[in-house]
């Protein structure tokens, strides 16, 4: 073995038993504080608050406040901070810590600035004022999706700068704009820029999702989303004429189609045959059809055009000539008077054709780390699972970079896009230990050759 490699495996291993030191007494399920004990844990949980109090929800996010306030967190930390704005008035930060060697690929961690409108008439606290009650829930949008791990990945950073950490990978944060909205003005333009090609990613860490047991979820990959639209068309006539043919009752027999179709698939799960995000989902999310009148619609006369819109979502490695083949002769056939808009969402397949899954085996040494380094950290891992809804990591993905979805939110209601969002602190906390540990094993391993040597040693 070469001095470099003996090298670089004396410091893993010294990484892991700072991970280890770090960690300890403060696991990702049992064993984490009832309570904020330390002025240093309330200023984390204050700082949480403030960035919870900007108002970036959609459709007036306000990126400008919520930029300014990561990029001082960020020089207080001393982290090198660029704002980038691939599209005028959505800016995207990116902050940097440079690591020991650059030739190394290195680790990006993603999260997104903006969140979902909020109701304020169903929430307890108002949605924006981060309120923290009694048992410690922190009740704000975007406290789960995703304004937690943007927090908890600077604190984690400021704890292994004050600890004397030095990454032997260059580390990456990236905070992006309009994920909510698809990301088309936001990573998209990121991941196929010149600015992105330069910082090399090997890896990434973005959002996942709340687990409500101990074990912490990870997802390996996102479901393909699609927007599937049917129109139909028919003779209009008298509100009381029987016939065939009418532009509804071809709708209505597509919305029967597409029902039976789901139940299928829904029975599957509802037997444990199958997992949720390995179905495919069909949900109408609209119907459209009538003559509008000054009082509501004319009761008295059927209409000649009509349409329905259908969320659909499929797991990464389903055929989308399959669907397609299905929605031309049962969902909407041309013979009925109907035509349909199958609209792609995102990326289907990444740069080399391949479905858009990262690998979570021994065949990529990042996830050989990220397991170990959740171990390390007293933590417990649910079986790897495929995201029912859609994240930025898909653009990652697509570029044949590894990605893994994870949130560290244990025991908590998953309430993302839901009313009353929270975060209690004793979890937000742990999650900064949580990715102390990652970031640090993440930003340290050199090759796949050490790591499995590493291994055997531990």
């Amino acid at each position: 073995m070469s001095l470099s490699m003996v090298t670089a495996k004396s410091l893993l291993l010294l990484v892991f038993i700072f991970c280890a030191g770090a960690g300890a007494g403060a696991g990702a399920g049992a064993g984490a504080p009832d309570f904020p004990s330390t002025s240093d844990e309330e200023s984390q949980i204050e700082r949480f608050q403030q960035y919870l109090r900007i108002r970036t929800a959609h459709p007036y996010p306000d990126y400008a406040g919520a930029v300014s306030f990561l990029s001082a967190q960020a020089r207080s930390i001393g982290l090198e901070t660029l704002t980038l704005e691939f599209t005028p008035g959505k800016p995207l930060l990116l902050l940097s810590w440079y690591g020991s060697d650059l030739s190394l690929p290195s680790l990006l961690l993603n999260s997104h600035l903006d969140s979902v409108p909020a109701e304020p008439s169903h929430w307890i606290h108002p949605p924006f004022s981060a309120h923290r009650d009694p048992e410690g829930r922190i009740y704000a949008r975007g406290a789960q999706d995703d304004k937690s791990i943007a927090i908890q990945y600077l604190e984690a950073l400021r704890h292994l700068k004050a600890r004397g950490f030095s990454p032997l990978r260059s580390i990456h944060v990236s905070f992006v704009p309009d994920e909510e909205i698809g990301g088309a003005d936001g990573h998209a333009k990121f991941v196929a820029s010149e600015q992105f090609r330069r910082l090399n990613i090997g890896f990434v860490l973005d959002e996942g999702q709340a687990s409500p047991t101990d074990e912490l979820r990870v997802f390996y990959a996102d479901r393909l989303p699609f927007s599937l639209i049917v129109n139909a068309v028919g003779s209009p006539g008298h509100g009381s004429k029987m016939y065939d043919g009418s532009a509804v009752e071809n709708l209505m027999e597509c919305a029967e189609a597409v029902a039976r179709f789901r139940d299928s698939q829904f029975d599957l799960v509802k037997a444990g045959i199958m997992a949720g995000f390995e179905v495919i989902s069909v949900n109408t999310v609209y119907m459209k059809a009538g003559t509008p009148a000054p009082t509501g619609f004319v009761m008295n006369l059927q209409a000649s055009e009509a349409e329905m819109g259908f969320d659909v979502r499929l797991p990464p490695t389903e055929d989308i000539d399959v669907l397609r083949k299905r929605i031309q002769e049962e969902w909407a056939p041309i013979s009925r008077n109907m035509t349909y808009q199958l609209i792609q969402k995102g990326p289907t397949r990444d740069i080399n054709g391949r479905p858009l899954v990262t690998a979570t085996n021994e065949s990529n040494p990042w996830w050989s780390v990220f397991e170990q380094a959740i171990s390390v950290a007293g933590g417990k891992l649910e079986k790897p699972e495929i995201l029912s809804s859609t994240t930025d990591a898909r653009y990652l993905r697509q570029m044949g970079i590894p990605a893994l979805g994870f949130s560290p939110m244990v025991n908590t209601p998953i309430l993302l896009h839901d009313h009353n969002e929270f975060l209690k602190d004793t979890v937000f906390l742990n999650g900064i230990k949580i990715y102390e540990n990652l970031i640090s094993a993440l930003s340290s391993f050199q090759s796949e050759s050490i790591l499995e040597e590493i291994h055997l040693e531990l």
